[in-house]
C-alpha cells in the first residue's frame, strides 16, 4: 500500500499538525439571560449550569468570563407579564431594565462585543415576534416596533443588533432607520434562516416567552427547506447585514455550509438551547462524556462553515481551554 493513510494520525503531534479546523474562545458568543432587580442568579431549570442574572450579578459574571478570554456576549431580557403588552411598548422605554442594563454593560466593559435581541416576543403580552391583529401576525406593521426598539438599543450602546423575529423586510427597515439617526457603526446580525424548531423549548422556559396561542410556522422557516435559505440569505445581504445567521446549529449544518459556500458574509451559527439541553441531560445520566460531546458538536458546526457561534457551552469551553 502506498497511500496509508494512518501514517497522518500516528500521534499527538502528528494529528494536531494537519488539524483542519481550530475552535476557540474567539469564535464564540455567550448568551445570558437578564432579570430585573438586584442579587438575583436563579437557574434554569431545562439548562443545568445556565443562570438567570441581575445586572449587578450579570457584571461580575461578565467579568470572570472576560478573564477567560470571552469578549463577546449577546443578552436576552426576561420581562414579567406585568410589563407586556399588545405592541412591545417597554422594548423602547428609555429607562426599560433591559436598555438600562446594556448601558452599564458598556459603561463598565467598554472593550467587549456586545449583542442584543430585536423581536416583540419577550415583551409582547401575546409572545409572538411580531405584531398579532385577530390573531394574525402583521409584518410591515410589526417593522415600526422593531425600528424603536433597535434605536432604543443602539443608543444604549450595542455592539451587534439581532433580529430575530424574521419579518419580511426588517433588515433593510432597520439597517435605514440606523444610518438616518447617526448609528452607521452598529451592525446587524440577522436571523436569516431560523426555522421553526422543536430546539427552543429551554430558552423559551429561560424568557417565560411560549406564545400564547398557535405557533411561530408562519414567519419562521419550515425545517423541510434548504434553498429556502437561499432567498432569505439573497434579502438580508441585499438589506445590508454584517452577519448571516443560522439557526439551529447542529440540525441544519447543511444550511450553514450552504451560506458559506455562497455568501461572502460572515455565517452565524446558534447552538441553541435544545442542543445544549440534550448534551447536559445525557451527560448527567452518564450516558456520554459531556466534556468531548460539546466539543465535538461544536467543531462540527465551525467545520461546516460558521465563523461565529452563539453557545451557552461558552464559559465551559473557555474553562477546559485554560
Amino acid at each position: 500500500m502506498l497511500r496509508r493513510p494512518r501514517r497522518n494520525r500516528k500521534s499527538e503531534a502528528v494529528r494536531s499538525l494537519i488539524e483542519e479546523t481550530s475552535l476557540s474562545v474567539n469564535d464564540m458568543i455567550f448568551p445570558m439571560f437578564l432579570v430585573a432587580g438586584s442579587n438575583h442568579k436563579i437557574e434554569v431549570a431545562s439548562m443545568p449550569g445556565i443562570y438567570r442574572f441581575s445586572i449587578d450579578l450579570m457584571l461580575r459574571e461578565i467579568e470572570a468570563c472576560m478573564k477567560l478570554g470571552i469578549m463577546a456576549f449577546d443578552v436576552f431580557p426576561a420581562y414579567p407579564e406585568t410589563l407586556k403588552d399588545s405592541i412591545a411598548s417597554e422594548s423602547y422605554n428609555p429607562e426599560t431594565f433591559y436598555l438600562k442594563a446594556l448601558r452599564e454593560i458598556k459603561k463598565n466593559f467598554p472593550e467587549i462585543c456586545l449583542m442584543s435581541d430585536v423581536a416583540m416576543d419577550p415583551y409582547s403580552s401575546d409572545g409572538h415576534d411580531g405584531l398579532v391583529k385577530n390573531g394574525k401576525i402583521l409584518n410591515d406593521e410589526t417593522l415600526e416596533i422593531l425600528g424603536r426598539m433597535s434605536l432604543a438599543q443602539a443608543d444604549a450602546g450595542v455592539d451587534i443588533l439581532g433580529p430575530s423575529d424574521m419579518m419580511d423586510g426588517r433588515v433593510g427597515y432597520i439597517r435605514g432607520l440606523l444610518d438616518e439617526n447617526g448609528y452607521s457603526e452598529t451592525s446587524i446580525m440577522s436571523y436569516t434562516a431560523k426555522y421553526a424548531s422543536a430546539f427552543y423549548g429551554p430558552f423559551r422556559d429561560a424568557l417565560d416567552s411560549a406564545p400564547k396561542f398557535g405557533d411561530k410556522k408562519t414567519y419562521q422557516m419550515n425545517p423541510a427547506n434548504s434553498k429556502e435559505a437561499l432567498i432569505e440569505a439573497d434579502l438580508d445581504m441585499e438589506e445590508g447585514a454584517d452577519f448571516l445567521m443560522v439557526k439551529p446549529a447542529l440540525a441544519y449544518l447543511d444550511i450553514i455550509k450552504l451560506l458559506s459556500e455562497n455568501y461572502p458574509l460572515p455565517i452565524a451559527a446558534y447552538n441553541v438551547s435544545g442542543e445544549y439541553s440534550m448534551i447536559k441531560a445525557a451527560a448527567n445520566r452518564g450516558w456520554l462524556d459531556g466534556d468531548r460531546a460539546m466539543h465535538e458538536s461544536l467543531l462540527s458546526i465551525r467545520r461546516a462553515g460558521a465563523k461565529v457561534i452563539l453557545t451557552y457551552f461558552a464559559k465551559e469551553f473557555a474553562l477546559l481551554s485554560k
